[in-house]
């Protein structure tokens, strides 16, 4: 079996499971966070339910619409803080503690290899760089597994992408991820588990790996999945809040696919509007003379991002008609960009600072787009009207990239800025 098929073979306490079988299995992790748990909310109440089946292992983060943008976000936050009182929900995380969710339950060991989580919200499959099983599912499925920690599934079958060669210096987990789904589609991997592996693979740091599962579902994969490694073991080793098992892939393991590629000559990706798929080499990108720059969110919010950013920001200034905007992905985060003095170089470059927040990501707040406006953000999807006005246009890369093209006011190369 694939590590996907072994993980959910065991949480549906069997001995194997094959592609399309139809299976109940049992949950470590159900996540929901500001948006969508107040529907969550709505349904188990509405079902019945009077408990949750185990207040630590039901998790809920504030982090789209917060600190409040508006009075109907602010209600849904109350929502979520009164359900989280009631059921004595160990970990809910709000304003001052909070972080962007697929950050945060990695960072606070509340996800472990071989776990399976659902999360309602897509960007859920984040965990499978820790080698879980993590899905993003609708509000009335996490309203079931808040009440019974159980979740019907249908076995994904399995794409095996192997990457090789050495990876050029400005090169990173997000230009791979990129170059992936503009190669296979944004349905490329519908419903199907993308398993990472490769030379290349096994030299991402932890943040790529991050960055990679967590844009799985822009290819339409029910899951993305990485091997656990010794990279994977420090991580967990001084996080892991409950014990945790390990899986790999059998030699003899059936692949739907095997798609390979070599990243020796890879270059920085950009996605064009109005699909993550629209993707090209950075040196193709032509004349885009961009209003706005976001570094962060659950993609590329983490430190070893803002580090990327900072070498490329410091002594320099953010262009007079680029708005340059930074979301650490969580508190540990920011405090820690704070003593490497990477705060000071954003300030001083002239970018804007952020509490962790989803904040323009999904068109929420702090960063909303005018019509006619660009924006190019390390964040994850890019379709229309994604970060405001239907009429104003996103692109996609990794931090690099976005803070160079801060400074030139267009997308160009990190090397055109040095």
């Amino acid at each position: 079996m694939t590590i996907t098929e072994k993980i959910l073979a065991a949480h549906a306490g069997k001995k194997s499971v094959e592609p399309g079988e139809l299976i109940d299995a049992r949950l470590d992790v159900v996540l929901a966070n500001d948006v969508t748990a107040p529907v969550a909310i709505k349904e188990f109440e509405r079902a019945g339910f009077t408990k949750v089946f185990d207040r630590d292992r039901v998790v809920l983060v504030q982090d789209h619409f917060v600190p409040a943008k508006d009075i109907k976000s602010a209600e849904q936050s109350k929502t979520v803080r009164d359900f989280a009182r009631k059921h004595g929900i160990t970990h809910h995380y709000d304003v001052g503690e909070m972080g962007i969710e697929h950050c945060l339950l990695p960072e606070q060991g509340l996800v472990g290899p071989g776990d399976v989580v659902i999360g309602a919200d897509s960007h859920t499959c984040t965990y499978g760089a820790l080698g879980a099983f993590a899905t993003g599912v609708g509000s009335t499925d996490v309203a079931a597994g808040m009440a019974v920690g159980e979740a019907w599934f249908k076995v994904p079958e399995t794409i095996k992408f192997e990457y090789t060669g050495k990876l050029p210096a400005d090169v990173s987990g997000k230009d791979l991820i990129l170059h992936t789904i503009g190669d296979i589609g944004v349905d490329g991997a519908l419903y199907q588990a993308m398993e990472f592996t490769g030379p290349a693979i096994e030299e991402l740091a932890m943040d790529d790996r991050f960055t990679m599962a967590n844009m799985a579902i822009e290819a339409g994969g029910k899951n993305g999945i990485f091997a656990p490694d010794q990279k994977t073991m420090a991580y967990v080793a001084e996080r892991a809040k409950r014990p945790f098992k390990v899986y790999t892939a059998d030699s003899d393991a059936k692949y739907a696919r095997v798609i390979k590629y070599d990243v020796e000559k890879l270059e920085p990706q950009v996605a064009f509007p109005h699909l993550p798929e629209n993707v090209r080499p950075v040196s193709e990108a032509g004349h885009v003379e961009l209003d706005q720059v976001v570094i962060g969110s659950c993609t590329n919010g983490r430190l070893e991002d803002l580090r990327a950013a900072a070498r490329v920001l410091r002594g320099k200034k953010v262009h007079k008609n680029v708005r340059c905007i930074i979301f650490p992905g969580t508190q540990a985060i920011y405090k820690q960009a704070i003593k490497e003095g990477l705060m000071e170089i954003f300030v001083d470059a002239g970018a804007a600072v952020s509490t962790p927040t989803c904040g323009p990501c999904l068109g929420g707040h702090m960063g909303i787009l005018a019509a006619g406006e660009r924006a190019l953000a390390t964040t994850n999807r890019n379709f229309v009207g994604r970060m405001g006005h239907p009429e104003s246009e996103v692109y996609l890369c990794g931090p690099l990239v976005a803070a160079a093209s801060a400074i030139a006011g267009r997308i160009v190369h990190p090397r055109e800025v040095e």
